[in-house]
């Protein structure tokens, strides 16, 4: 069974769409900033991580095949 939902006009969509966009909230100057920075700080983190994974496998997978 197919459920038939009312059609919406054009018109009363975007105004339903304008409604709902009044609803939204949206972070502070200071909330955005502050998110901002900790991404930053996360992100160099994970990379030096990263960077410090890859240089002890590519130095492990070096020495595996001098031994050959």
């Amino acid at each position: 069974m197919e459920d038939k939902k009312p059609k919406v006009s054009p018109g009363e969509f975007f105004n339903q769409v304008k409604a709902e966009a009044r609803k939204v909230v949206w972070p502070s100057r200071q909330e955005t900033l502050q998110t901002g920075i900790f991404v930053g700080v996360l992100m160099s983190i994970l990379a030096l991580f990263f960077l410090g994974i890859d240089s002890l496998f590519g130095a492990t997978v070096r020495w595996l095949l001098s031994l050959a």
